[in-house]
């Protein structure tokens, strides 16, 4: 029964061809032009691969339409039956309403979970074969790797670099700051007599550098020039876990109202708008409906080497709750639509 609603959700050429596109397609395409640019201008376009390329493609590409083509998936499997008028020949052959529904999930993850994980492998071979063989960092060529010691180290030898190009709040502890000397050519310097700036000691400067490498080693050390291996298992399971969540919610919702358009429609509203909504905002005497929302909890399972889903600017802006919580929040869902859309099956006449 299972390889029967694998072929019949396989034969539909319109559907395949579009989660091939999305979860195959889009991601090989982007690196492709990426590694050809490369190829042919490398001084004007970086390489193709590398840790940042890596978190924009995870966090960002794979987790959202991940979701949205499983759910896709998941909401034809749901109502497949009802649309063409096959649902009353399933019915008259005897077979278990139950079975059938439940003969759907292995069938529609094994489609979505094997086109994700091809999508994703793709990504880790061209991050980590083409990634930079420096890091760049603010824009300054940084060795990667350092310790808080090893980069204050560094910062002290390349004084300049790191005062004209590292972000840091405000002045500098010792008043040292960067300017453009005769020429345009950039310099130490410190306020002097009338407070024009006069050239930095070398003492002054290095203890600037100091100064703002401390400030920058907390973000200086989630910079990598490719990701581990042991982040790169992390992501492809959390990216496979938001894909099951998608294809199981809307298999239950679609066979919970019996048609494919509204169901994709609102399963699209709550990634693209509910979740981050429910994510960024805090609603007063609402907090634990918000961490009731699926999305909130799979975000707070996210590995935490990579930049935070939905943006965010380096702030964790996420509603806060315990892993055990978002566990029993993902069981719930998983569970409870599974429940709703086979009760609706086993109702539905025929």
């Amino acid at each position: 029964m299972i390889a029967t609603r694998f072929l019949e959700l396989r034969k539909r050429r319109g559907l395949m061809i579009t989660l091939v596109l999305v979860t195959v397609g889009f991601p090989t395409v982007f690196l492709a032009v990426r590694l050809l640019l490369h190829a042919v201008a490398p001084k004007t376009y970086g390489p193709a691969g590398g840790y940042s390329i890596y978190t924009a493609m995870s966090a960002g590409v794979l987790y959202t339409f991940g979701f949205i083509v499983a759910a896709t998936l998941g909401c034809t499997a749901g109502s497949v039956d009802l649309s063409d008028g096959m649902f009353r020949h399933l019915v008259i052959t005897g077979r278990s309403r139950l079975a059938i529904y439940l003969a759907r999930i292995p069938a529609g993850l094994a489609i979505i979970v094997s086109l994700v994980a091809v999508g994703f492998t793709i990504v880790c071979a061209v991050c980590v074969y083409a990634a930079p063989s420096k890091l760049s960092y603010n824009g300054v060529t940084v060795p990667a790797g350092l310790s808080q010691s090893g980069l204050e180290s560094w910062a002290a030898d390349n004084a300049t670099e790191v005062l004209c190009g590292f972000s840091y709040n405000g002045q500098s502890k010792q008043g040292v700051g960067c300017d453009n000397g005769p020429g345009g050519s950039a310099r130490v310097v410190i306020a002097g007599p009338g407070g024009r700036p006069v050239p930095a000691s070398a003492d002054q400067a290095k203890a600037a550098a100091i100064d703002i490498a401390q400030q920058n080693y907390p973000d200086y050390k989630k910079q990598f020039l490719y990701p581990s291996n042991s982040l790169m298992i992390k992501t492809g399971l959390w990216i496979e876990l938001e894909a099951t969540i998608g294809f199981v919610v809307g298999l239950g919702l679609g066979s919970l109202l019996g048609q494919r358009t509204v169901a994709v429609i609102l399963m699209i509203v709550l990634e693209i708008i509910l979740t981050p909504i429910a994510i960024r905002t805090r609603i007063p005497h609402f907090i634990n409906g918000q961490r009731g929302i699926v999305g909130v909890a799979t975000a707070h399972l996210e590995p935490a080497q990579l930049p935070l889903a939905f943006g965010g600017g380096g702030q964790d802006f996420r509603v806060t709750e315990s892993t055990t919580t978002a566990i029993c929040v993902i069981l719930a869902w998983l569970i409870g639509w599974t429940v709703l859309g086979a009760w609706r099956m086993m109702t539905r006449d025929a």
